[in-house]
């Protein structure tokens, strides 16, 4: 018979457009064990999978819950990030956060907008998307308020986000079976 496992972790990375949040999700999935850790990322769920708009009821919130249910359920360290607004998001965050079986660690990756739009032009969706979108996308530290919130800043590295991520799962004794951590 296998060991009983606490409860995984549920982690919330928010923060504005080019923040990182797609980033840190990866290389802490990959930094830990093959299948250990689900990344749900609100872009993908928004854009490819639902093709909807930000605004209105829409189906994102719901099927984000479910999916984050279900891979907690399943005993996955669960990473949801995205940019979330926190006046459309907020109710789903504490649902969440209120309902997940074990621990939670949620993150807002600080970056100001001349940051954001620096970063912004170097990804490979700069000629598609132009910055007076992303500019008008952009929230101030919009945090969620929820306990335990920590704010990581412009001036860390994707790498020192990542390693304070892996060092709070550790923490938690989530992070116990870590694998050398990927290089960004």
């Amino acid at each position: 018979m296998e060991p009983q496992r606490d409860p995984a972790p549920f982690l919330v990375l928010r923060g504005n457009s080019a923040s990182g949040k797609s980033t840190v999700a990866r290389c802490v999935q990959r930094a830990l064990p093959r299948g250990r850790v689900a990344v749900i990322g609100q872009d993908h769920v928004r854009r490819e999978l639902l093709w909807e708009h930000d605004t209105g009821q829409g189906d994102t919130v719901g099927l984000l819950e479910s999916m984050v249910r279900h891979c907690l359920g399943i005993g996955r360290i669960t990473i949801l990030e995205g940019i979330f607004g926190s006046e459309r998001y907020h109710a789903m965050f504490d649902r969440l956060l209120r309902e997940a079986p074990g621990p939670a660690l949620v993150y807002y990756l600080d970056v100001s907008l001349p940051e954001t739009l620096r970063r912004h032009a170097g990804k490979s969706i700069a000629d598609e998307v132009p910055a007076e979108e992303v500019s008008s996308w952009y929230r101030v530290h919009d945090v969620l308020g929820a306990p335990g919130e920590q704010v990581l800043g412009e001036e860390l590295s994707a790498d020192e986000m990542v390693a304070q991520v892996l060092g709070d799962l550790a923490a938690l004794g989530a992070g116990a079976q870590q694998t050398a951590a990927t290089e960004i």
